[in-house]
């Protein structure tokens, strides 16, 4: 499919842009106490901090209790809509939306942390109000579930010298022009958290498809919110024959920064109605559009002049400032 290829690219590189950072700051730490490096560590965090970054392992650090009605059943265990709604006011906007609007991710991120919490007591960790720690501490869920998946993670996978390389020719240039020998480590760190996250994937897709698992698709679909309203193709037509400059998202609704735009060029629509046509253009629906235009990230703006002729294009999110700027150049005030 050509448009989920390109988001999956775009949130690919936004985090392995994320861990290359991390992996430099990590470097340069180690450098100032000495040298001593500490990958287990570094990758146990790291691999952590990716997986958490997953929607359908997105809350897997939530806890609550069950009671009301049943939303899904986990190997016996009650997930209700009470909880569910516990949990999802605790998210913040604009994920708290995106989630209301497709309540069965959210819920899987509920039935995962439920698994793992159930693989972990089989190993004898137990939650806080169940396990009590030395000196009359406790362990809460989240500190359960830590230290289970690090103990699966315990292991690091072995790294080739061919897979370095390859990796170093294909991000070569994001390599500031450092050499190969100079970043090997850090490579090496990144692909050894690539391969722990496969595993760590491969072991929570086991565990789902091993666990008795009944959900309640019915009441499920009654808790889905409306999604927000984007325009249509032929919004986009009209737009371009309405003697106005034309600004286009193309975005998604499951986009968290298309999402924090929202308000921003609705604003701007309002503010600049009798001059331009704000459109928001979702990339799912109309992906004959999105080809046309070559969209290759979400979110792209697209800037038109007043013969629908493209002047200017950002990829991001894109500041009502940095908007307002760019409409002031073509001639909107």
């Amino acid at each position: 499919m050509y448009i989920p290829f390109v988001y999956t690219e775009a949130e690919f590189q936004k985090t392995a842009e994320s861990i290359i950072k991390n992996c430099e700051r990590e470097r340069k730490k180690s450098e100032s106490d000495g040298g001593r490096m500490r990958p287990r560590s570094i990758i146990i965090g790291a691999i952590l901090i990716v997986v958490l970054a997953g929607a359908s392992l997105f809350y897997l650090f939530y806890p609550g209790e069950s009671g009301g009605q049943v939303l899904a059943t986990v190997n016996g265990e009650k997930i209700t809509v009470e909880h569910f709604n516990q949990e999802i006011a605790k998210v913040k906007e604009p994920n708290r939306g995106i989630f209301k609007e497709n309540p069965a991710k959210f819920l899987e991120g509920m039935i995962i942390r439920r698994l793992v919490l159930q693989e972990a007591k089989k190993q004898g960790l137990l939650p806080a109000k169940e396990k009590k720690g030395p000196e009359g501490s406790v362990s809460s869920e989240e500190a359960v579930i830590k230290e289970f998946l690090e103990k699966r993670l315990s292991s690091a996978p072995a790294v080739s010298r061919q897979e370095v390389e390859t990796f170093y020719e294909i991000y070569k240039d994001r390599m500031e022009g450092r050499p190969l020998e100079q970043v090997a480590p850090m490579i090496e760190q990144i692909i050894r958290q690539g391969k722990q996250q496969e595993q760590l994937e491969q072991f929570i897709g086991e565990i789902r498809k091993s666990a008795s698992v009944e959900i309640n698709k019915e009441r499920l679909q009654k808790i889905a919110a409306k999604p927000p309203d984007s325009n249509t193709e032929d919004d986009f037509s009209k737009a371009f024959k309405s003697g106005k400059y034309v600004l286009v998202d193309f975005g998604s609704n499951s986009c968290i920064p298309c999402r924090q735009m929202r308000p921003i060029l609705h604003e701007i629509r309002k503010e600049h109605s009798g001059k331009a046509e704000v459109l928001v253009i979702d990339v799912y629906k109309y992906q004959n559009l999105a080809r046309e235009h070559k969209i290759r990230m979400i979110p792209t703006l697209i800037f038109f002049d007043l013969n629908g002729k493209e002047v200017h294009r950002h990829q991001g999110f894109m500041s009502k400032k940095a908007i307002l700027e760019q409409l002031k150049k073509m001639g909107v005030s």
